[in-house]
């Protein structure tokens, strides 16, 4: 296995590992409900969507860490800012992750409905952290690594095209949850949120599947492979 394939398939099958958060819709909407600190039920499920979350952000820093030695090749300034992007992603995940361990603190704790202030102003932090980190960044990671994979034609343009496309629509989604048009959590959201999916898993079915195509950047990478091998 060549140098350039393992770095494909390590971005590949971490762009994959990114989409265990989806169960994390359903485990923490209790958390995010009124009334979760005096109300039944467990908190193993916000613990365990928690868990998920802190494995998809530190997934998140290694396909940008996986591809920057190649992508650096076409572009180093954009490589450095897809790497900066990921990370701040991943520190923005961390922040909501923690919001919610403290609302299940504030429950364990029997804060009780004097708590209640205090758990909601928590659960507001949760959705702006979610609405930055998971909205309006990752469509900046679509801008630099699709700009980036369009250029170098190292997978076919089609996947960076659908990235570029949902890039904005995931902005214009965030800019009307901020202004109030719609809810953090709606059929416009899901619907622009879409694209942005659909790009980051093909790309990593591609990654892991077929690898990088060969391309001008790529040459040195694949000449030094070949004098190791023989």
């Amino acid at each position: 296995m060549t140098s350039l394939r393992r770095h494909s398939l390590a971005a590949g099958v971490l762009y994959l590992i990114t989409f265990v958060s989806i169960p994390t819709l359903a485990l923490f909407a209790p958390a995010l409900a009124p009334g979760f600190i005096v109300g039944p039920g467990p908190d193993t499920p916000i613990l365990i969507g928690g868990m998920l979350e802190v494995i998809v952000a530190l997934a998140g820093i290694g396909t940008a860490l996986a591809l920057y030695p190649v992508v650096r090749r076409q572009n180093e300034g954009l490589a450095l800012g897809f790497v900066a992007s990921r990370t701040l992603e991943a520190a923005m995940i961390f922040a909501g992750v923690v919001t919610l361990l403290a609302v299940v603190t504030l429950r364990q704790a029997g804060v009780g409905a004097e708590g209640a202030i205090t758990a909601q102003a928590v659960v507001a932090l949760r959705e702006w952290t979610t609405l930055l980190g998971q909205g309006f960044i990752p469509a900046m990671n679509a801008l630099l690594l699709g700009t980036l994979l369009y250029r170098s034609r190292l997978v076919p343009r089609v996947l960076p095209i659908v990235g570029l496309i949902g890039a904005p629509l995931l902005v214009a989604s965030d800019v009307g949850v901020l202004f109030g048009f719609w809810e953090p959590v709606s059929t416009v959201t899901g619907l622009a949120a879409i694209p942005i999916a659909l790009w980051e898993f093909s790309l990593g079915v591609y990654l892991v599947v077929r690898g990088f195509r060969p391309a001008p950047i790529t040459a040195g990478l694949t000449a030094s492979a070949d004098r190791v091998t023989l």
